[in-house]
């Protein structure tokens, strides 16, 4: 089997152009617990269900989520403000049980208070530890080596892995089961404000009048579940490190959103605010590029395709497209390890190639969520520099470390400093909420 690593936009772009199936051996281990969902089903499945999926991510749907997003950070800070802010936290710990929270709400309506210590259910543990055997999995040399018996059987995780995907699947297949029945009940209690991400799955429908299958349901809930929880959680860990690094750029955003909220009277960002941060958008993109929170996806070649220099690529030959070498090759990228900005400001990005930049990867088979995500790193980490001035003096640098998310082997830690914000006197504040 042939394999090739690519980092040209051009040759990205032609094959991530066509619907080719992702590679079977990168979600091998995953699979196990997101089943045939999205991020790996193939061919008539995946077209069929990509198509009855593609409403549960219309802005129409998201535009309630952003109430969530509000709450899940402000009970982060009200955390970090009780943190001694001469010592520095680690960010990824933290932002993983943050989006784990907005998942958790946004899939199944679910008041978790996995934020809180000592506060978490089975389902919660359960995903963190699934996370984190993945991680253990992916790296152990045995498992390399000797397999999928070795780790069930022989490794100390093995028994661990099995009852936790049996917690999981066991978990989500009955909150499957309640909400049918309270639907069919007619009695569906829940916020009332939005529609969960459950409920849409259970709605969908194709041409032929036929939904999703309970297993098919669980598979995707599952896959939500996965790709919406680390990923995102490592690119706000990343984002706020570099504005920690950078406090001109840090200032800078920061008045994007003292600018919406001072004359609302009210720190909430909503749905017309996020489309309002310009900057913060900016830094966000650039982040986004210097560390990309998937630096690498594959696809399985089911035809020959013909590159300019006239390389010719055949059926059975994985190509694996390098986001993070993409992203940082200097023939695109005028100093590509340097943080800047205005490489995404209007004229900088309006004759650039449309597949430089592919944080949630392109074509037919991209990332369905990433407005989702993109919203929620947006107010999370607006509401951060809200909050607090972020620093990394006497911190010590993260080292990246390579897998499916991005993470570093030593953590990603910045300081806190909660910011003195001027309250509005309660006649200006009842005028505020009045206009």
């Amino acid at each position: 089997m042939s394999v090739l690593n690519l980092v040209h936009p051009d040759t990205i772009k032609m094959i991530s152009s066509t619907a080719e199936p992702k590679n079977p051996a990168s979600f091998a281990v995953i699979r196990e617990w997101i089943g045939d969902g999205l991020l790996a089903s193939t061919g008539a499945k995946w077209k069929r269900n990509r198509r009855l999926l593609t409403p549960v991510f219309h802005f129409d749907m998201l535009k309630p989520y952003v109430k969530i997003y509000n709450e899940c950070v402000q009970q982060m800070a009200e955390k970090w403000k009780r943190c001694n802010e001469t010592e520095a936290i680690e960010l990824f710990e933290n932002i993983s049980l943050l989006t784990l929270d907005i998942m958790l709400k946004c899939l199944f309506s679910m008041k978790s208070n996995c934020q809180l210590q000592g506060e978490e259910n089975d389902y919660i543990i359960g995903v963190r530890r699934i996370a984190m055997l993945i991680r253990k999995r992916l790296r152990d040399v045995f498992v390399f080596l000797f397999g999928k018996t070795y780790f069930l059987y022989l490794s100390p995780d093995g028994r661990k892995w099995t009852e936790t995907l049996d917690l999981l699947h066991g978990y989500s297949r009955a909150l499957i089961n309640h909400k049918k029945k309270m639907r069919a009940s007619k009695h569906i209690p829940g916020h009332g404000e939005y529609r969960d991400f459950l409920d849409i799955l259970l709605d969908a429908r194709d041409e032929d009048g036929k939904g999703l299958t309970d297993q098919e349901i669980q598979d995707e809930v599952d896959t939500f579940m996965f790709e919406g929880h680390d990923t995102t959680a490592s690119g706000i860990s990343w984002f706020l490190y570099n504005l920690a690094r950078h406090p001109e750029y840090q200032q800078r955003c920061r008045e994007d959103i003292d600018g919406i909220l001072d004359k609302k009277g009210k720190d909430e960002l909503d749905w017309n605010d996020i489309h309002k941060i310009p900057y913060l958008t900016m830094c966000l993109k650039e982040s986004l590029r210097i560390h990309a929170p998937v630096p690498i996806t594959s696809r399985k070649l089911c035809h020959t395709y013909q590159f300019s220099d006239g390389k010719i690529v055949h059926p059975g030959t994985v190509v694996y497209f390098a986001i993070g070498s993409l992203h940082r090759n200097p023939h695109i990228w005028e100093n590509p390890d340097v943080y800047d900005p205005s490489r995404f400001s209007a004229e900088n990005s309006k004759n650039r190639h449309s597949h430089a930049f592919m944080p949630f990867s392109a074509g037919p088979r991209n990332c369905i969520g990433q407005r989702f995500a993109m919203d929620e790193m947006k107010v999370v980490a607006g509401m951060v520099l809200r909050y607090f001035d972020l620093s990394v003096e006497r911190c010590p640098t993260p080292k990246r470390q390579l897998g499916m998310v991005l993470r570093a082997e030593n953590g990603i830690h910045i300081k806190l400093k909660p910011r003195k914000l001027c309250e509005m006197p309660k006649s200006d504040q009842n005028d505020a909420e009045m206009s």
